[in-house]
């Protein structure tokens, strides 16, 4: 008896606990979500030659702590940086591309950082700001920045990531390909690409088949700015689908689930497509994404294509994983008229088919991160 009431009261208090860190957790979403509203006045304004949006991101009496060539710091007030922005045509792109990188909130302070790129000289500014809630509302109180040279063109690729912790409706872990995340991201990121993650319901998403043996990898797991994207990942709502030519549906067990199905994800996935004349891609168990796509006239997208992912020989059929999937990967793109290859179970594999490019399994990874972006260079000329 004396057992059954300590596990029942563990019980509680553990349901209590997942509660308590669900609330708080939810609580930070939301006060990120008005950082980030401030600090989009920031980057619109400085973007746009706004005074007036820049103006309304900051506290009045913040200050810049910036670099100069002749004195060791220099401070800038924010009304005398406003003004630096009245020059330019009000309202007219003047070539910096923006964007929050990380977010960190403790009570009524923060940390943020926001990338700032100016493709045509070929640098690239990190901004990083302290914040304070005041009367309800979140400002910037001071900013400090630095830059460096780079590669980078403003270029996005957009990741598409499940939600889904679990096999199903079991008890069953899972998660997204942490290597196939790893592999093409890092493809992507070197080659002068941003890369977004977006899943069905935004924030955190589970990792799987994590190797820290693997060198890659492991870097990537101790970049703070990579594990924020994977854990603060955006939902549809907040993707602006002008922003890409290219989707690509990351797979592991996860992929098969919330993902091939959701409504707001095959809209963002076909709007590139279609209308921006986009890619779209997949790698082993993200093919299930591209399987129910129906493009404008009613055809399903792999109909009368050459794709490939993880096939259904491959999987354990006695598992019980298996017993959860909702659907077969080859058979469903198969019965849609669609031709599904494959070769050895580690061997990379990849298909292109026009603009749409798959691969088999994370070893096809960065194969598949590299025909993205050769399709992409040829698509300027």
């Amino acid at each position: 008896m004396k057992k059954f009431v300590f596990a029942s009261a563990l019980a509680i208090i553990l349901a209590l606990q997942a509660g308590t860190s669900f609330a708080q957790s939810e609580q930070i979403r939301t006060e990120q979500a008005l950082i980030q509203k401030c600090l989009q006045n920031y980057l619109d304004g400085t973007s746009y030659n706004k005074p007036d949006s820049i103006s309304k991101a900051f506290y009045p009496e913040a200050n810049l702590f910036l670099s100069h060539k002749d004195k060791p710091l220099w401070i800038v007030p924010i009304v005398e940086y406003t003004t630096w922005f009245q020059k330019g045509v009000q309202g007219a792109f003047n070539g910096r591309l923006g964007r929050t990188v990380s977010i960190d909130v403790y009570g009524d302070i923060a940390l943020a950082k926001a990338e700032i790129l100016m493709p045509e000289r070929k640098q690239e500014f990190m901004d990083m700001f302290l914040l304070k809630k005041i009367q309800g509302e979140w400002k910037i109180i001071s900013k400090s920045a630095a830059s460096k040279p780079s590669n980078k063109s403003g270029k996005r690729i957009l990741f598409i990531a499940s939600n889904a912790h679990f096999y199903g409706t079991s008890a069953l872990a899972t998660g997204n390909s942490y290597a196939e995340i790893v592999n093409a991201y890092h493809t992507f990121v070197t080659r002068g690409y941003t890369v977004d993650f977006v899943s069905p319901k935004g924030g955190a998403v589970p990792l799987a088949y994590i190797n820290t043996s693997d060198t890659l990898q492991k870097s990537y797991l101790y970049n703070q700015d990579f594990m924020y994207a994977v854990g603060n990942t955006k939902t549809p709502k907040e993707i602006d689908v002008k922003n890409y030519k290219a989707v690509h549906y990351i797979g592991g067990g996860s992929a098969m689930f919330e993902v091939p199905d959701n409504a707001d994800i095959q809209r963002i996935a076909l709007q590139v497509y279609e209308e921006n004349n986009g890619i779209i891609s997949s790698v082993c168990h993200g093919t299930a994404g591209i399987a129910h796509l129906k493009t404008k006239d009613g055809k399903f997208l792999v109909a009368g294509k050459t794709v490939s992912g993880w096939p259904d020989g491959y999987e354990d059929m006695s598992a019980e994983y298996f017993k959860q999937f909702p659907f077969l990967i080859q058979k469903t793109i198969e019965e849609r008229g669609g031709k599904f290859t494959f070769s050895g179970r580690s061997d990379a594999h990849v298909e292109q088919d026009g603009r749409i490019i798959t691969g088999q399994n994370f070893q096809s990874s960065r194969g598949v991160a590299l025909k993205i972006i050769e399709a992409l260079e040829n698509m300027k000329q």
